[in-house]
């Protein structure tokens, strides 16, 4: 039986789960089919345990706050010839306990019983606290 496996990745420029949102909904970071895409340059090795149930969880100013189900990865060649991984996912943001993480390179494996768990269906919509005040929250234990 196969795994499951998640990625983790740092939303460089982005200031909370709604401007994450917002990057998605621009055509540039969309497929043809207009889901949403996230283009990196390492194709993942572990990609029959990402493609079996993962998704890619979002870390937003040091805060993993939501995650997208991962649909495929495609081949993408940029404007300079390499090929690179697009991550297509799943449209739409599921807002997670806010978990707090320190800055890396590129993306990284999360096992599933490291993964911060969804908010409640109720709590989906809230409008989200600012990333700062997630991370001082959860770095007391509050979710």
């Amino acid at each position: 039986m196969t795994k499951i496996v998640h990625l983790l990745k740092l939303s460089v420029g982005t200031d909370d789960v709604a401007d994450l949102a917002a990057w998605q909904a621009d055509r540039r970071a969309q497929t043809e089919d207009g889901l949403p895409r996230h283009i990196t340059r390492m194709w993942p090795k572990r990609e029959d345990e990402i493609l079996n149930g993962g998704s890619i969880y979002w870390v937003i100013k040091g805060v993993i706050l939501c995650r997208q189900p991962i649909v495929r990865l495609d081949e993408y060649i940029g404007g300079d010839g390499i090929r690179r991984c697009a991550i297509t996912c799943k449209p739409g943001l599921i807002r997670v306990a806010a978990t707090p993480k320190r800055a890396f390179q590129g993306w990284r494996y999360l096992p599933v019983t490291d993964a911060p768990p969804d908010l409640p269906a109720g709590r989906q919509h809230e409008e989200a606290l600012p990333p700062e005040l997630s991370k001082a929250l959860a770095a007391i234990g509050v979710r």
